[in-house]
């Protein structure tokens, strides 16, 4: 069932929907040229809670899928931990996302914070799940300017990530963090207890690290350096995702993703 909590809980500061293409859900590699911009769909989910299946599915149908207004769909799903002693601790969950999804409680007004949540480009939230709503967030960032943000080298490097990425038409008198991602493309568990207990769920674009890594600034930067988190460790396929929030937890305004 969908589950709400108290934003005070644990507080620290045609085949997917009409106007989507079909796509294999893994992300292109993007960060090439004519690609049309692209939007970030996050969705804070949970493997203890039943009423986020579906909306993992969702994810699945729609991540690295191009609309027809041009934008790639860029996924990453966050497992927050406040289910994690409900019956059935999730692998994947972290404070980190726990405490994201609270920021965007409170940027939002929310009384509450719930599983499954979609945040489409930090400024629109709604129940994972909901094509109708999502359908609607993403034409509506359709209309918005979006800087050029690219990313233009990722390797790896020993136990890092190398990275490097440039933007272009930076509106003035902004201030936005970049925020580098490490995802594991496609997560599998049977789960043994709990609200899904017996289900096998299969997780897409799965946030294993998320890092602030500077200001956004015009032209951008080369040699950042991510430590590769210790799940990467005998696991295969995984993207880095790169993208400039408004300080704090507002906007998205720009967003792109390479495969390492």
């Amino acid at each position: 069932m969908m589950r709400a909590w108290w934003l005070g809980w644990g507080m620290v500061p045609g085949l997917v929907m009409a106007g989507l293409a079909q796509g294999t859900g893994a992300a292109p590699a993007a960060g090439t040229p004519g690609r049309s911009k692209a939007v970030l769909v996050e969705l804070f989910t949970s493997e203890g809670c039943s009423s986020c299946p579906p909306a993992d599915a969702l994810l699945r149908q729609i991540d690295g899928t191009t609309t027809a207004a041009g934008q790639l769909i860029v996924g990453l799903s966050e497992h927050v931990s406040y289910w994690d002693g409900l019956g059935w601790k999730d692998r994947f969950s972290s404070e980190l996302y726990t405490r994201r999804q609270n920021a965007y409680g409170s940027h939002f007004g929310l009384d509450s914070v719930y599983t499954p949540q979609m945040v489409v480009n930090g400024r629109e939230q709604f129940v994972g799940g909901d094509r109708g709503r999502l359908e609607a967030s993403l034409a509506a960032e359709a209309r918005r300017k979006q800087v050029d943000l690219q990313i233009t080298s990722a390797r790896v490097e020993g136990s890092d990530v190398v990275f490097g990425y440039r933007a272009a038409g930076l509106p003035e008198g902004g201030r936005w963090q970049v925020l580098a991602v490490l995802t594991d493309d496609v997560d599998r568990t049977s789960v043994e207890r709990g609200e899904n207990s017996g289900r096998k769920l299969v997780h897409v674009s799965v946030a294993r690290a998320m890092n602030a890594v500077g200001a956004l600034k015009e032209g951008g930067q080369e040699q950042l350096r991510l430590a590769l988190p210790a799940s990467f460790e005998g696991a295969s396929g995984h993207h880095l995702v790169v993208f400039a929030q408004e300080d704090g937890v507002g906007a998205v305004v720009g967003v792109d993703v390479r495969k390492l």
